[in-house]
C-alpha cells in the first residue's frame, strides 16, 4: 500500500486535532471543567502522535546502508509503538488523575456555561471529518475485511493508528459531553469527574490495542495468506517443479522478505539453475504489490524426509534436500 493514503489521513487527524486541543484549552480555562483538561490533553497528545507517525514515514525512506543492509522500513513500527506508549502516558493515566482528584474535589460550572458544551458539539464535528478521511482512505486496502481484521492484519501502522485514536476521540467527546451536562444539570462537579475517568480508561485500552498489535509487527509478522500463496504459485514454472518450503517476514508495510527452498530438476546443470531462478524471481515480483528481496535456495526432493527440514519446519512429507543444503 502506498503511504500517501496514510499521509493524507495523519495530516486530516493533525489538523483537526490541533484547532481541538487549542478550542478545548480556552474552554477549560473559562470553565475549570476537568472533562475539558482532560479531553485537550488528549488532542495534544493525538497531535504529537500524528507528528510522531509522520517523522517515522520520514525515517523509514532513508536508504539501506552496511549497518542496517535491509533498510530502515520498520521505524515506522517503532515509532508507532512509541504513539501508544504516549497515548497510555500522556493521555489516559493524565485523564485518570485529573478524574480521581476532581472527584475528590468536585467543582460546579459555574462561569461560562455554554462554553464547554459549544466546544464539544464543534469537536465533534472537526474530529468526524478526521475519522470519515481515516475510513476512506482505509477503504482502498481494507476490502471486505472487518474493521477488526483490518486493524489486526494491517501491515502499515499508520491508518489503524489513527483509526483507533480518531474512534477514541469521538467516544471520549461524547463522555466528555455527557459529564459536562450532567454537571450543568445537577450542579454535581462529580459528574464531570466521571466523564473524565471514562475518557481515562477509554485511551488506556485504546493504548493497549496499539501496543500489542504494533509489538507484533515490530517482532517480525509474516506475510498475508493471500500473499504467500501467491508467490509460492508464481515460484513455480520453468525449471522449478515446487516449492519445498517458504519463509516470509515484512521488514516494512511495503516490503517483504521471502526466503524459498524450491526443487529443480537434478539433470539440469548450474547455468540453468541460475536461470530458472532469476525467472522465478521475476514472476514472484510481478505476483504482488510489494517490494521482495528474495533469496531462493535450489533443492531436490527425496522420498524421504530429512529429519533437519523436520525439525525446523521445512520440507514436506515427501520431500527434502541435498546432504549440503543450509
Amino acid at each position: 500500500m502506498s503511504s500517501h493514503g496514510s499521509n493524507k489521513a495523519i495530516f486530516a487527524a493533525l489538523a483537526a486535532n490541533v484547532g481541538i486541543a487549542i478550542t478545548k484549552f480556552l474552554a477549560f480555562l473559562l470553565t475549570g471543567a476537568s472533562s475539558m483538561l482532560a479531553e485537550a490533553v488528549h488532542s495534544l497528545a493525538d497531535s504529537g502522535n500524528q507528528g510522531l507517525l509522520l517523522l517515522g514515514g520520514k525515517r523509514a525512506r532513508r536508504e539501506a546502508d552496511a549497518s542496517h543492509p535491509f533498510g530502515y522500513g520498520r521505524e515506522r513500527y517503532v515509532y508507532a509503538f512509541i504513539v501508544s506508549i504516549v497515548l497510555f502516558t500522556v493521555g489516559g493515566l493524565f485523564a485518570l488523575y485529573e478524574a480521581f482528584h476532581k472527584w475528590e474535589h468536585p467543582e460546579p460550572i459555574d462561569s461560562w456555561q455554554w462554553v464547554p458544551v459549544v466546544v464539544l458539539l464543534a469537536a465533534i464535528v472537526m474530529e468526524g471529518s478526521s475519522f470519515r478521511t481515516a475510513m476512506k482512505e482505509s477503504n482502498v486496502t481494507r476490502g471486505s475485511q472487518s474493521w477488526v481484521s483490518f486493524i489486526r492484519t494491517a501491515k502499515a501502522p499508520e491508518l489503524p493508528v489513527v483509526l483507533l485514536e480518531d474512534s477514541g476521540a469521538l467516544v471520549g467527546l461524547v463522555l466528555a459531553l455527557g459529564g459536562v451536562g450532567m454537571t450543568l444539570v445537577t450542579d454535581d462537579g462529580r459528574w464531570d469527574a466521571a466523564g473524565t475517568a471514562g475518557i481515562g480508561v477509554l485511551l488506556v485500552l485504546i493504548a493497549i490495542v496499539l501496543a500489542i498489535e504494533t509489538k507484533s509487527l515490530l517482532l517480525g509478522e509474516s506475510a498475508t495468506k493471500a500473499h504467500v500463496a501467491a508467490i509460492e504459485q508464481a515460484l513455480v514454472g520453468p525449471g522449478v517443479a515446487s516449492v519445498i518450503h517458504l519463509k516470509t517476514m515484512h521488514l516494512g508495510p511495503e516490503e517483504l522478505l521471502v526466503a524459498a527452498k524450491i526443487e529443480v530438476d537434478a539433470a539440469e546443470d548450474a547455468v540453468q539453475i541460475a536461470e530458472a531462478i532469476d525467472a522465478a524471481e521475476v514472476r514472484a515480483r510481478a505476483a504482488v504489490p510489494l517490494t521482495l528481496r528474495m533469496y531462493l535456495e535450489p533443492d531436490l526432493r527425496r522420498a524421504v524426509a530429512r529429519t533437519g527440514d523436520a525439525a525446523t519446519g521445512g520440507g514436506t512429507p515427501t520431500g527434502g534436500g541435498s546432504p549440503s543444503a543450509g
